[in-house]
């Protein structure tokens, strides 16, 4: 890989996407001059990458400290050396703490008979107090629509005539204990957040289009511990969902009904696993090693026999998929069009698979490149570290920027990370 080294006029940063079975760090350079506050991602520059298997996560979720620590060591380590820099701050993507979507609905009075910056601030400031009630952390909040004297489609009410602005808010959550835990895991690697996102935000911003999430599109990512979705609509995030089954519940199904070793499962459906078409009379075999057994003794199914285990799992995880795009209230904007990325996606003939069971077009989503960036990068596997980068770059990406800034007086350091979220979504 060729890389530039940094020089002094380029600022760097960091990003981290702590999943079930990877742990990824880039480390990517961009000129410091910016134009509105914003770099610009064609300045950018990956100048190290760092991929190592994850340790001490259940479908990120935190369970062994020690586990997840030297696993993101290695990984910031390893992006250190290639980068010929260290960091000391990082954006970090989260699938942990039952991360969700609320939907619900803020209003204030006008102060003054004119919609002022002030009152459209106290409107997000009481969605923000909403959403971060019963011990959970808001990581992004935006508005659907506004409406004046409850009249709607009012894009930008300020300067507007008036008594009462409400607005139709969206935000992301996340429960503070499984954050905490991952962010216990960062410090103890010696590094800081310095902002949070959404993985599902991340990877769909990664794997669609603009113009794909202006006219409304859905992102499956298929991790290993979990799938999620994103929804888009107007250029903006709508919905996110999570299903708590993963490739690893793929590999699970095959250890169990071939009686193998989740190891020799894993092989098994790297190599072999497939969506493809299978003719249910196709005894082709192939050779595996049972549990239990000696080396040399190896037991054998048929491939029609495999795609029948693997079918199976996904008809249920997307048909999972699509309870939770339906219950999103946002179908009828967002689910005109599929997008599958993640690890899982990359699954021969998933595409064909999903668009039969889900009748919608779907094609696969990988990230687009930015200089220096190695070419398996470009991988679904690596979407949600893409994406993140954009939301680094520029923390209103794909989304319009709708809360204000305040400052946090005594602010607890997970508190301080909230505002930092709320400036930048």
């Amino acid at each position: 890989m060729l890389t530039r080294a940094k020089s002094a006029s380029d600022d760097v940063i960091g990003v981290l996407d702590i999943g079930t079975s990877k742990t990824v760090c880039l480390i990517v350079a961009v000129p410091n001059s910016r134009a509105g506050g914003l770099w610009r991602r064609e300045a950018a520059c990956v100048l190290g990458f760092g991929h190592r298997p994850s340790r001490g996560l259940k479908a990120g979720v935190v369970i062994e400290l020690d586990g997840a620590e030297q696993a993101l060591r290695a990984a910031v380590t390893q992006a250190e050396q290639m980068a010929g820099v260290t960091i000391d701050d990082v954006f970090v993507a989260v699938t942990c703490g039952r991360l969700r979507s609320i939907a619900f609905e803020a209003e204030t009075r006008i102060e003054g008979g004119i919609v002022s910056e002030a009152d459209s601030d106290r409107l997000m400031a009481a969605g923000r107090k909403y959403a971060q009630r019963d011990g959970h952390t808001l990581l992004h909040l935006d508005h659907i629509a506004y409406r004046l004297d409850g009249a709607g489609g009012v894009l930008d009410p300020r300067g507007m005539t008036g008594t009462v602005l409400a607005a139709d808010l969206h935000a992301v959550i996340v429960e503070d204990a499984p954050l905490r835990n991952l962010l216990h895991v960062i410090e103890r690697a010696y590094l800081s957040p310095a902002g949070i996102a959404a993985a599902p935000y991340a990877s769909g911003l990664a794997a669609t289009t603009h113009e794909e999430r202006r006219l409304g599109t859905t992102c499956i990512d298929f991790g290993a511990g979990a799938t999620t979705v994103s929804m888009f609509g107007d250029g903006q995030l709508l919905s996110i969902g999570t299903v708590a089954v993963g490739g690893h519940h793929v590999t699970f199904d095959i250890a169990r009904a071939l009686s193998t070793p989740f190891a020799e499962a894993e092989r098994i459906k790297t190599l072999h696993g497939t969506l493809e078409t299978v003719a249910p009379d196709d005894r082709e075999m192939l050779a595996y090693a049972p549990a239990g057994e000696q080396e040399s003794s190896l037991s054998q199914t048929a491939k029609a026999d495999l795609y029948d285990i693997i079918a199976s799992r996904i008809s249920d995880l997307l048909a999972q998929v699509v309870e939770r795009i339906e219950r999103s209230g946002v179908a009828h904007l967002a689910a005109h069009r599929i997008v599958l990325t993640g690890g899982g996606s990359q699954l021969p003939g998933l595409s064909e698979f999903a668009e039969e069971v889900l009748a919608r077009p779907v094609r696969i989503g990988r990230p687009k490149p930015l200089a220096g960036m190695p070419a398996h990068c470009c991988s679904p596997l690596f979407s949600a570290a893409s994406g993140l980068i954009q939301i680094a770059l520029n923390p209103a990406a794909g989304a319009r920027n709708s809360s204000s800034r305040g400052e946090i007086e005594g602010a607890s350091y997970l508190k301080r990370v909230g505002q930092w979220l709320r400036e930048g979504f």
